[in-house]
């Protein structure tokens, strides 16, 4: 199977400007070269904003953001993916949109909001798991404070073959935490014998908080094959092979142990 090359856009968000961030980041994968999947932070396109009943977007198949990622995914031939705060009927949600280059759309809904700053009195979680498959890969979603919960990412194998791949997390996660999100990008990768994609943004945002980035791309050994400069706006690039990963779930069968 081909190898995935996934790019990692680590940038500042400007708050709660939806236009100005499309523009920027369009910018950045305008410059990007080849890759399969392009993976954007958490509510890129406003920060991480407890004001949804203003800032949000109404989902629908024609929305700015949607439109915006299906151009850019059809122009790099790459699935493009990231959070954004979005309306849903009556709910809020904090969604990561997954977008093929076909324009062919699905999406996650944050399962675990974060408390700590009151998001669960703004948002609703998400009900479901989402694994999509892309080029023969599984790829699991999963948003910022999900990273703190194992049991929801937790791989095994099913009818032969494991859950999932690679795990992508997209992140808006305050500097002041760095160090547990860089152990647990590491943790998930290991236990879970994947790939992992972290992707954290940088700057300051409309609160005062600070964001130190450290995105990451992670082999299943919990070897990084690129990290980014902490505080630095750049995009990391990785190649995930296929064959390496099938042959060391073979050789050290974690996956196989699991007791449900």
């Amino acid at each position: 199977m081909k190898d995935l090359i996934i790019s990692g856009v680590q940038c500042p968000l400007k708050w709660e400007e939806p236009e100005a961030n499309r523009e920027a980041i369009g910018q950045r994968l305008d410059a990007l070269s080849e890759c399969d999947v392009v993976v954007l932070p958490e509510m890129f396109t406003t920060g991480f904003t407890m004001s949804p009943e203003t800032a949000a977007e109404t989902h629908s198949d024609d929305m700015a953001t949607l439109q915006w990622m299906r151009t850019h995914a059809k122009r790099l031939n790459a699935a493009v993916t990231g959070s954004v705060s979005v309306k849903d009927g009556e709910d809020y949600f904090n969604r990561m949109y997954w977008v093929s280059p076909a324009g062919a759309t699905t999406w996650y809904d944050k399962q675990h909001l974060f408390t700590f700053a009151d998001e669960h009195h703004h948002y609703s979680p998400g009900k479901r798991q989402v694994v999509v498959e892309f080029r023969g890969w599984r790829i699991l979603l999963q948003v910022c404070y999900d990273l703190r919960f194992p049991e929801q990412a937790r791989n095994r194998y099913e009818d032969g073959r494991a859950r999932y791949d690679v795990a992508l997390y997209v992140a808006n996660w305050p500097g002041v935490r760095a160090a547990p999100w860089k152990a647990l990008l590491r943790a998930r990768a290991i236990e879970n014998q994947c790939y992992l994609v972290g992707v954290n943004r940088v700057g300051q945002d409309g609160k005062g908080i600070e964001y130190t980035g450290d995105s990451a791309i992670i082999d299943p050994k919990g070897v990084p094959l690129n990290e980014a400069t902490p505080g630095k706006d750049q995009v990391i690039t990785a190649s995930c092979s296929y064959d390496e990963l099938q042959s060391f779930r073979e050789k050290f069968p974690v996956l196989q142990d699991i007791i449900e």
